[in-house]
């Protein structure tokens, strides 16, 4: 499990997917919550979707089966025997719908369970449900062109082997990364070892800022989102119709070892051609659309396009609910908007999620129905704050034209409308919505223990939601019950009452993300936070690429302020094998660090192996191996060191969510 959390330390891309996760136990095997069926509110709910939406289009399950060579059964395994990833952990997702799934989730899990080796087009194949993302195969003069790698070594390793199994044993000739999410490039080193890869100079191609955003977008606050992520993706839930039934962009996230190859070359222009073993690529930099780094293609002699992960069969995420910065709706429009001119020639356009689209009438409906979520979403909040209202006044509000919400290439399945709401709110005006009431509120937890008292105790309140829930009120059940669980979190009744809002709540989301937020929630109500928390161990071959300086930033808000008040400690890092020095110095309860050694007097030089300094940073190595191995060497203050490390708080990442 550990290796699950790690890939999603670094998923702050996932996907928005992606491209950083969670507690103990995969969660195939997790046990389930105590669990209810679905309320007469949410059946009626689940009718309604299913006669207002042509959730049974012949064509969308065409699409997804075509071009189908051949599929994979069973588990992938690390080398210790952990699960990485199972293929019929969801075969239940068949037939019609059940009442505790959204009929229009439940369509897109079905979709999304059409699993194994396609050919898209003539010289290029996708590996689909062997990860969240899609492996995709082009046949070079002289082997595999690879774009984009999945999430960890074991799942890429198999579906390469499966791939040569019904295509032919060719070595990879080069690899293209569509951009700077775990889920499209953490399985690397599974396509080509290392090695391999530098003594055959194979080309490995990225867009500019690749290897900055991949390697750091998450410390700073992994810890924090890999528990949200966790939640997110469901990882805990059982695989079931009253659990996990899809992430919206794919079946789940793999639990392995993830890792990373430098790029050989940058697309640093906004088109720029490339030959890649004798095929001509056409690409183009669209950053800040679904990635901070990211890149499209056309592949003009196949008259094929790669679209990455800019488009997909779902509304996307302007804000990904384990958290990371809001993306610019606007910037993302006009990226779609503009490759619609470079798809004009092409007869397929394949993406890094879901199933390809085939046929120029189709492939610019679907980008025109793309561009325009976003942009919709963006005018009209736009409109809507400037009328004066606020960000859940506006998503309570905002609704998409019959037009948009016919089409269910953009439904919210990953993202959803009324968040992204929030997101673009968020990025023009911020998290303050002007009412001076909000500039300083009472927190949390000490308002819910004074609305507690103010509506006569717990028991009124608790009776209040159940009516609530009675009448399918869930919402407002769970707002109700929200004020007491804060106020005493060891209020069984209280606590499986608000689960059970939960669970109607999630049988009811479109969204899987949503569906998983509510049922983790209810998990967590019933059964606590996780008992294990983050580690980085698995990132290994991923951290080493990382620049030293990002760790020592997030070595820094990892500073016990109130502890380190007054304090003064100087300390030069010397990382012989990389040719590295720092000087680190605690002043004003601020940890700061710069290049080379500090001048003047110090409390303690510290020398150490890069190698170890990846293990300490990653907590595979502690105080008193610093102290003892023999990688490590101390000139000065064996005490100052000391304290210098117990003012670095390590977060376990099983803080409570619900409950706190």
């Amino acid at each position: 499990m550990a290796s699950l959390k790690t890939a999603w330390v670094l998923l702050a891309s996932l996907a928005g997917a992606a491209c950083s996760t969670p507690p103990a136990t995969p969660a195939a095997t997790a046990a389930p919550g105590v669990g209810i069926g679905a309320s007469p509110t949410t059946q009626s709910r689940q009718a309604a979707v299913a006669r207002d939406y042509a959730l049974d289009g012949a064509a969308r399950h065409e699409d997804a089966r075509r071009g189908f060579i051949a599929a994979p059964t069973g588990q992938v395994r690390a080398a210790d025997g952990r699960v990485v990833w199972d293929f019929d952990a969801f075969q239940f997702v068949r037939g019609a719908a059940p009442a505790t799934v959204n009929p229009s989730l439940w369509g897109q899990a079905i979709l999304n369970n059409h699993i194994g080796l396609f050919k898209v087009t003539e010289g290029i194949w996708q590996l689909r449900g062997f990860d969240l993302a899609n492996l995709t195969l082009i046949e070079g003069r002289t082997g595999w062109i690879v774009v984009d790698t999945l999430t960890s070594r074991e799942t890429a390793e198999a579906a390469m082997a499966f791939a040569r199994q019904h295509l032919g044993n060719k070595p990879v000739s080069a690899v293209v990364f569509t951009h700077s999410h775990v889920d499209h490039f953490g399985g690397a080193l599974g396509v080509l070892p290392a090695d391999e890869a530098r003594a055959r100079q194979v080309q490995v191609v990225a867009p500019a800022g690749f290897m900055e955003e991949a390697t750091s977008e998450n410390l700073l606050v992994g810890t924090a989102m890999a528990r949200r992520a966790g939640y997110m993706y469901g990882n805990l839930l059982p695989r079931s119709a009253t659990g996990a039934v899809d992430t919206g962009l794919g079946k789940a996230v793999s639990f392995g070892r993830i890792g990373i190859l430098p790029p050989t070359l940058l697309i640093d222009k906004p088109m720029q051609e490339v030959t890649l073993d004798g095929v001509r690529f056409v690409f183009h930099n669209v950053p800040g659309a679904e990635a901070p780094a990211e890149l499209i293609f056309a592949v003009p002699e196949k008259r094929a396009f790669g679209g990455a992960e800019m488009v997909s069969h779902t509304l996307h995420n302007l804000y990904t609910l384990r958290g990371a910065k809001v993306r610019d709706a606007m910037g993302w429009a006009t990226h779609i908007d503009q490759a619609l001119e470079y798809v004009k020639d092409a007869d397929v356009i394949f993406n890094q999620h879901h199933w390809p689209v085939w046929g120029q009438e189709n492939i610019q409906a679907f980008m025109k129905a793309q561009r325009d979520a976003y942009r919709f979403i963006h005018d009209q909040t736009v409109r809507h704050i400037n009328a004066g209202l606020t960000a859940p006044e506006i998503a309570e509000v905002l609704r998409f034209p019959k037009s948009l919400d016919q089409q269910l290439s953009v439904h919210g399945y990953y993202g959803t409308v009324k968040h992204n709401v929030r997101a673009v709110y968020q990025y023009y005006i911020g998290w303050f919505d002007a009412n001076p009431v909000n500039l300083d509120p009472v927190p949390p937890v000490e308002a819910a223990k004074r609305y507690v008292q103010l509506v006569g105790g717990a028991d009124r309140a608790i009776a209040a939601a159940q009516e609530a829930h009675d009448r399918g009120e869930d919402r407002w059940a769970a707002e109700v019950l929200k004020h007491v669980v804060l106020a005493d979190a060891g209020n069984q009744r209280a606590r499986e009452l608000q689960a059970r809002s939960f669970e109607q709540m999630g049988y009811q989301a479109e969204s899987a993300p949503w569906r998983n937020f509510y049922l983790s929630g209810a998990q967590e109500l019933r059964n606590g936070p996780p008992k294990d928390g983050v580690t980085r161990t698995a990132l290994l071959d991923m951290l080493q690429h990382t620049p030293t300086a990002r760790f020592l930033e997030a070595m820094a808000a990892g500073l016990n302020g109130p502890k380190a008040d007054g304090v003064n400690l100087r300390i030069n890092l010397v990382l012989p094998d990389s040719n590295e020095r720092f000087g680190l110095w605690i002043e004003n309860a601020v940890l700061h660090h710069r290049p080379g050694a500090l001048e003047g007097p110090v409390d303690t030089t510290l020398t150490m192996s890069k190698p170890f300094f990846l293990r300490l940073v990653t907590g595979q190595a502690g105080a008193a191996e610093l102290l003892t191995s023999k990688e490590t060497r101390i000139d000065g203050s064996v005490l100052a060191l000391r304290s210098f490390f117990g003012l670095i708080d390590r977060a376990p990442g099983t803080f409570p969510i619900v409950t706190r």
